[in-house]
């Protein structure tokens, strides 16, 4: 007998293999059963003739810290639960060069403390430089500091690390060739990847683009440009996509991903704030929006602005900076797939976080701006192949039960700048190795998920 049958659903594939209303029959956390109707189960659910698609699938996320040391030692789960709560069933960390530079530590803590959705991770390269006591980031590392970085990250690797990302503009003293010497760590390993966050955006937007694809060309392995939009969605856009489209027609593995706002959120510390950046962004201090702390919510003027540089640069602020148009330009193209950069610390931070996929198939394929077709296989079958997950992506007998049922003509993000953590409407289960983790667009509790390790051999 099966464990669960989700009845009456609308199949959303994105392999295109199967479609028409059905039913699905859960075993042992797989996909066993698809079809017109399924065997016999111990519960079954109506689905109301709403859609069943594949789990989506966030290769850009900023994981939940880890906290204390030992048996103290705990993991939060503010960002987790807004993965799930809009229908995320896999989410990648350790992106933009951050997280933890204690990949197996951070991995093992999860796995015993439980996990809301499958989890994996890079190792990021600013992580390590600041375990390393590598502070300046305005510095390149010293031979032997690159050493102890490329064992810090073989170290890493070979706990599961999916890959090694860089913060490119979060350490700008770090040269091309400190990168690379680096990256090449991830040969060692069988199907790692790169991820970088671009050295500058703008008017520096193109050679920041192409530095990323030497890196991946000098490596021979796939490298994710993260979050496209915020480094050329300032009329380099079309620019960008080209020098991207002609990468991958020359054979490289290259990809982007995208969240779909046109506003970016980072530490106001950040080197991307250093210099001449509002005139880079045809932009004034007033588009800068403190997200947490005493100013939250305030725009900035020169004094805010400068204060916080220098009192408290970890405050994470909003830039209202962005086109929209060329966001949107990003998200429609062949080679670009969803990530939500999703970032929270005490429900503040930006709405992406909590939205970006309702928001998608919402705001964006409802309004006919997107097909919905290539935007599932955005969220869903393409990350998946990405990180080489056969058995994860996808409405196949066999493969792992991910799944979300929602309601399209509902589905909506509800998140603001006020109220970034707020859940979506519309999503009716979410279901994570055959278990729910949302019903009725409340956490049921269930922790399932399972901690996805790169290979060794």
């Amino acid at each position: 007998m099966l464990d669960l049958a989700i009845e009456n659903v609308v199949f959303a594939d994105p392999a295109g293999e199967l479609s028409g209303v059905g039913a699905v029959g859960i075993a042992g956390g797989r996909i066993a059963a698809l079809g017109r109707s399924v065997p016999a189960a111990r519960r079954v659910i109506d689905g109301r003739g709403l859609t069943l698609a594949p789990g989506f699938i966030d290769l850009h996320m900023h994981e939940d810290p880890l906290s204390g040391e030992g048996a103290s030692a705990v993991i939060g789960s503010e960002v987790a639960a807004c993965q799930a709560r809009m229908g995320v069933t896999t989410s990648v960390g350790g992106n933009c060069g951050l997280g933890t530079g204690h990949t197996g530590t951070y991995l093992t803590q999860l796995e015993r403390q439980g996990s809301l959705v499958n989890y994996a991770t890079f190792v990021g390269y600013t992580a390590l430089r600041h375990e390393l006591g590598i502070g300046d980031e305005y510095r390149p590392a010293a031979a032997g500091e690159v050493a102890r970085l490329r064992e810090a990250a073989r170290a890493a690797l070979a706990a599961g690390a999916v890959g090694i990302s860089f913060g490119i503009e979060y350490t700008p003293g770090a040269p091309t060739d400190e990168l690379l010497a680096l990256a090449r760590v991830a040969t060692e390993f069988p199907a790692r990847l790169l991820a970088a966050h671009f050295r500058s955006d703008a008017d520096r937007a193109l050679p920041s683009i192409e530095e990323m694809i030497y890196l991946g060309r000098a490596t021979g392995l796939p490298f994710q440009i993260s979050h496209l939009g915020s480094c050329a969605a300032f009329g380099m856009m079309p620019a960008a996509l080209e020098l991207i489209a002609a990468a991958a027609a020359r054979g490289e593995r290259v990809l982007a991903d995208c969240y779909p706002y046109a506003a970016f959120c980072t530490f106001i510390g950040a080197a991307g704030f250093d210099g001449d950046c509002l005139a880079r962004w045809g932009a004034d201090y007033s588009a800068i929006q403190v997200a947490e702390g005493p100013y939250a919510g305030r725009r900035c003027d020169r004094a805010l602005f400068a204060k916080l540089r220098r009192e408290a640069p970890e405050t994470l602020v909003v830039a209202f900076v962005l086109r929209a148009d060329e966001v949107l330009l990003a998200l429609k193209h062949p080679l670009v797939l969803v990530g939500s950069d999703t970032l929270l610390r005490g429900g503040q931070g930006h709405p992406r976080s909590a939205g970006t996929f309702p928001r998608v198939l919402g705001r964006f394929v409802r309004a006919g701006k997107m097909a919905f077709a290539d935007a599932l296989y955005k969220m869903t079958l393409g990350p998946a192949r990405r990180l080489g997950l056969t058995d994860r992506g996808r409405l196949t007998e066999g493969a792992w039960a991910d799944l979300v049922l929602f309601d399209p003509a509902v589905l909506a993000d509800r998140a603001t700048f006020a109220e970034p953590a707020r859940a979506p409407e519309g999503i009716e289960l979410v279901l994570v190795n055959g278990r729910a983790v949302v019903e009725k667009g409340r956490l049921t509790g269930a922790r399932p998920g399972h901690i996805l390790r790169a290979p060794q051999q």
